[in-house]
């Protein structure tokens, strides 16, 4: 067989750069390869399923702003049933003394590109939250709007579902190798024995990115990294509740009746996990988690955790930001890699690039050039401050 396009990975990423292809005019072959047409392992489906304006660099915030519109247009774009149960409770970041300055400069970043994110002191935030102790703390940004949460596998399945009448081939399949003829890539091989030949190669294959990467004898600073998430059951309910996040890390977010947190991996030490290893580490709870939450809410004193799950996402070691369009010198493989747990939310705006590029020859919705690969090239960082 043989394609005009090779997709890897056809979860979020995957999944958006085909529909967006389509919806740009493109005519010509795609390929949608994915190993877990179920999703069970995916960083799609396994995410806190969030979206949030709070970043540092004005280029993420850019990218999360064009899904928070289509999030709006839903069943405009989608049809009269989408439902992906936005709700838009906001994130509550909180900082200490010493990283007051960062939430400063990101709070500045964010309100020039529009973003509707107050900036409280200790005492404005416990007027505004009373369940908030305010111990340690010296401020606060807090999204009123364009934040929140919703059903990941509902998006998901939305763009799968709209992809089904817009001629794309599903291939389940493994990738294992990837052909190379001087500084343009060939084709795929599968794990089933066959062979795609492709005009154009995309890389979205989450945590594996940097493996596919390697297949074409390219180097990407991406690999798995396991993210706990736990669910506990408590006797206050906070209906004005946002995703917060405390200046340790820990966060936490009401998911109907129950809650769910978070976030208390330490960076030392931090590696990629065995591929198989999907096993909850409970004393991530019991010793990290439960002692901050209590803090930070004292009615958290008294909860009952209930289960957890694990993911792995896809880790930019360079500078835990995005890797988005061609390798410049190996030109029809492209990137879109790295996202770091920005992925779920930041992929649409992504796919609509890729597309604009391969269509047009040039980003037009988001311009995604400073994502480009060349800084890998470079060992040069484009950092993104606020990583969660």
């Amino acid at each position: 067989m043989r394609y005009d396009i090779a997709i890897i990975g056809g979860a979020i990423v995957g999944s958006s750069v085909a529909y967006y292809l389509r919806e740009e005019g493109f005519t010509g072959s795609i390929a949608l390869i994915e190993r877990d047409p179920q999703f069970s392992h995916a960083a799609t489906t396994l995410s806190l399923a969030s979206i949030r304006q709070q970043f540092s660099i004005p280029e993420n915030i850019r990218l999360s702003q064009f899904t928070l519109k289509l999030f709006r247009r839903l069943k405009e774009t989608f049809g009269t049933e989408a439902d992906i149960g936005f709700r838009e409770g906001g994130y509550l970041i909180l900082a200490g003394e010493a990283g007051l300055p960062i939430l400063k400069a990101n709070h500045e970043a964010q309100i020039a590109e529009g973003a509707d994110i107050v900036l409280e002191d200790a005492e404005q935030l416990t007027r505004r939250f009373p369940w908030l102790s305010a111990e340690g703390i010296s401020a606060g940004a807090y999204g009123r709007s364009g934040e929140g949460w919703f059903d990941a596998h509902a998006m998901l399945m939305l763009f799968r579902k709209a992809l089904r009448e817009k001629a794309i081939d599903f291939i389940t399949a493994s990738v294992t190798g990837i052909s190379r003829d001087g500084n343009r890539v060939t084709g795929v091989s599968l794990d089933n024995g066959e062979t795609l030949a492709a005009g154009i190669i995309v890389n979205a294959a989450g945590p594996n990115a940097g493996k596919v990467a390697a297949f074409a004898g390219l180097e990407l600073p991406v690999e798995p990294r396991k993210r706990n998430v736990f669910v506990f059951e408590a006797r206050e309910k906070y209906a004005d509740m946002p995703l917060l996040v405390d200046p340790s890390g820990i966060y936490v977010r009401p998911e109907g009746s129950v809650y769910l947190t978070g976030g208390a991996e330490p960076e030392e030490g931090d590696h990629a996990p065995d591929p198989k290893d999907f096993e909850v580490e409970w004393p991530l709870f019991e010793e990290v988690i439960w002692p901050t939450l209590a803090t930070r809410i004292p009615a958290f004193e008294a909860i009952k955790p209930t289960r957890a799950w694990v993911g792995h996402y896809d880790y930019n070691t360079l500078d835990q930001n995005a890797v988005i369009g061609p390798h410049p010198e190996v030109e029809n493989f492209l990137f879109a890699n790295g996202f770091s747990g920005h992925g779920l939310q930041q992929a649409p705006a992504v796919g609509k690039a890729l597309a604009e590029l391969i269509m047009l020859g040039g980003y037009r919705t988001v311009d995604c050039s400073a994502f480009g690969y060349s800084r890998v090239a470079e060992g040069r960082a484009f950092r993104e401050l606020n990583v969660i």
